[in-house]
């Protein structure tokens, strides 16, 4: 078995936790102390993420906006659903995650940062999606480990019902929502309702090869 390789290691904007950066042969993983976050073969699901939430729509100049870098699976997807005139933006709370995507993992996900129509915002995407109304057409967040975050207690703010009020206040008509989690939440799904979005729960595989860990993915609309 090929041991695990730090690589680097950052803290958390306003918190007492750190992320690592390792790798082992061409395998990635960025984790806390605790917990896995993202491992660079488990990505199936992130994926789906923008597979589900873009192809929900169909108008030219779409501008979308993308809560969590991670590995870059998920902006790579979006890049593929977009034309020429889409905007994307993703806001990222750590700054090394950024960094490590344009250092060590870019070559992963395509180098997806690379693509003129991407802007990175090195902040909370709850500050960018109280900044503007009636703006984006699609918010996927990617943030944390879903509403039942691990790694910063007030990114449940993001997934509370004032959170959720602020998002849909954010989205055009039409717009869509699209959530990932590590797993399910009935309560979430119950708060998307009440703050008035078409909601549908999906479980998916955190492999496209139908393995590994279940996913819970929330695609929710605004009328």
């Amino acid at each position: 078995m090929i041991p695990w390789e730090k690589i680097d290691q950052a803290e958390i904007p306003k918190s007492n936790e750190e992320v690592t950066l390792r790798r082992r042969g061409s395998e990635f993983s960025i984790r806390t102390k605790e917990t896995e976050l993202m491992n660079s073969r488990l990505h199936g699901s992130e994926e789906t993420l923008a597979d589900l939430a873009c192809k929900h729509k169909n108008k030219s100049n779409l501008k979308i906006l993308i809560g969590g870098l991670g590995m870059g699976f998920t902006l790579a997807a979006t890049i593929k659903h977009s034309d020429p005139d889409t905007l994307i933006t993703v806001s990222e709370l750590i700054p090394a995650v950024v960094k490590w995507n344009k250092e060590h993992l870019g070559h992963l996900a395509g180098k997806p940062l690379d693509d003129p129509r991407v802007t990175i915002k090195i902040e909370d995407v709850a500050k960018t999606i109280n900044r503007n109304r009636l703006v984006w057409d699609v918010i996927l967040l990617d943030v944390d480990n879903g509403p039942q975050g691990l790694t910063q207690k007030a990114n449940d703010g993001l997934y509370n019902k004032t959170g959720l009020q602020k998002i849909f206040l954010a989205l055009c008509s039409k717009g869509v929502l699209g959530v990932w989690s590590s797993s399910n939440d009935k309560a979430f799904t119950h708060r998307l309702k009440q703050s008035g979005f078409t909601v549908q729960a999906k479980t998916m595989r955190a492999r496209k090869t139908k393995k590994g860990s279940k996913h819970t993915i929330w695609i929710a609309e605004k009328p």
